[in-house]
């Protein structure tokens, strides 16, 4: 644990992950101390935060001990109203919400989280409720082409694979098979409370391949606009499955998009990393941030107003290493003064060739500027890895991050 001076100002809440950063910085903006727990413990993470609790595990998993005990810990603060969570924790929720002596939770129910997030009931549903999506299976399909494997409780792209490369491996019992269908990969951020839905803003997904995954993930640009048509199916279906689930908070919906055609894949019930986009590109429109909307609608089911439509973009993205470094002092220091970086590791990180670095935001007046912002800022940090070096040593941990 790492703590920094209490202020004197507002109350405590909780934010956990594989990364905490960004809903640290979210709170911050509500007026809230942050907690953050998460496992990389980043520069700007804990410069964020009040207290800082590592649940790191093996291989920069989330160690469920380390977890429960930091949020039995965590609820021993004064004025504590609850506990976030963020990615990577969607194996723990249900277990968590289930254990006397933690603070409460402040997210969606367990039923109505399980009632999305378990593929058979979740496209059940779908058909149910006349919303498609991809051909799915839940036994191995004879042809391997064009399929893909998915795991239930994944995250960033990394829980997705062609069926083709996995010809002779067993497939876990919690995996399904989604058939491989077009269009260009987007989301939606969504607040729900009370069977209704606020919808944010859509946004486009970035993907890279990384080994034998080809959809990690990368990043993403919005607002985006979308066809009428198609704007029109994605928000129904929100509709339509938070009145019949009773989803609550900021949650995310994954789509396909080809033309004025609609295809769902997921629906992540938690604050996503899109919400960065929303509070970059609109910050009038969000003054106490985002987290405030998902709290206020969790503790009181309120929803905030129909936001305006932005006239500004944003776009933030993931840059992975060229090859093996340590992050120096200068290097930390650099991207800490930069107003384009967050998730900036600390002094003497260890990162290897192809994990990621840190993540690039920035504002621009479109998405087509926003990608060339990003792709400049690339080239920027780029060069400073290669300009800010320290001698190999062996590090504690290789860092590998999650954001969805």
């Amino acid at each position: 644990m790492i703590s920094h001076p209490s202020s004197t100002h507002g109350p405590f809440v909780a934010v956990a992950g594989l990364s905490a950063r960004m809903l640290a910085q979210s709170a911050a903006r509500a007026g809230l101390r942050a907690v953050a727990l998460d496992v990389f413990g980043d520069r700007d993470t804990r410069e964020t935060s009040e207290l800082w609790f590592d649940i790191g595990g093996a291989a920069l998993s989330i160690d469920a001990a380390r977890l429960a005990e930091a949020l039995e810990r965590s609820a021993r603060l004064p004025g504590l109203i609850g506990w976030v969570d963020g990615s990577g924790l969607e194996p723990f929720v249900a277990r968590l919400c289930g254990t006397p002596g933690l603070p409460r939770f402040l997210g969606n129910p367990v039923e109505a989280s399980a009632a999305v997030r378990d593929p058979r009931r979740f496209f059940a549903l779908l058909d149910e409720l006349d919303i498609a999506h991809p051909r799915v299976a839940f036994t191995r399909p004879a042809r391997a082409q064009g399929w893909l494997v998915k795991h239930a409780d994944g995250c960033g792209g990394t829980h997705v694979e062609p069926l083709a490369a996995l010809v002779d491996t067993q497939i876990p019992a919690q995996a399904y098979f989604q058939q491989h269908s077009p269009g260009r990969a987007m989301s939606a951020l969504f607040v729900a409370a009370r069977g209704s839905a606020r919808v944010i803003g859509f946004a486009q997904q970035l993907t890279c391949a990384m080994g034998g995954l080809p959809f990690v993930h990368a990043g993403s640009i919005g607002p985006a606009e979308l066809p009428l048509a198609a704007e029109v199916k994605v928000r129904a279906a929100i509709a339509a499955l938070c009145a019949r689930v009773g989803l609550a908070g900021i949650n995310s919906c994954d789509f396909l998009l080809d033309g004025d055609t609609v295809a769902l894949l997921e629906i992540n019930t938690r604050p996503s990393s899109t919400m960065a986009l929303y509070e970059t590109a609109s910050p009038d429109a969000w003054p106490r941030g985002l987290l405030a909307c998902h709290i206020d609608a969790c503790r009181h089911g309120r929803l905030p107003a129909e936001p305006a439509r932005a006239t500004c973009c944003a776009g933030q993205k993931v840059l992975f290493a060229p090859h093996p470094f340590a992050a120096s002092q200068s290097f930390s220091d650099a991207c800490l003064r930069d107003p384009h970086c967050r998730d900036v590791p600390m002094p003497g990180t260890w990162i290897e060739a192809g994990q990621p670095v840190c993540t690039l935001l920035v504002r621009a007046a479109s998405a087509d500027t926003a990608r060339q912002a990003l792709d400049a800022q690339h080239a920027r940090v780029l060069q400073r890895i290669e300009t800010c070096h320290e001698p190999r040593y062996e590090p504690n941990r290789a860092f590998i991050h999650c954001h969805s």
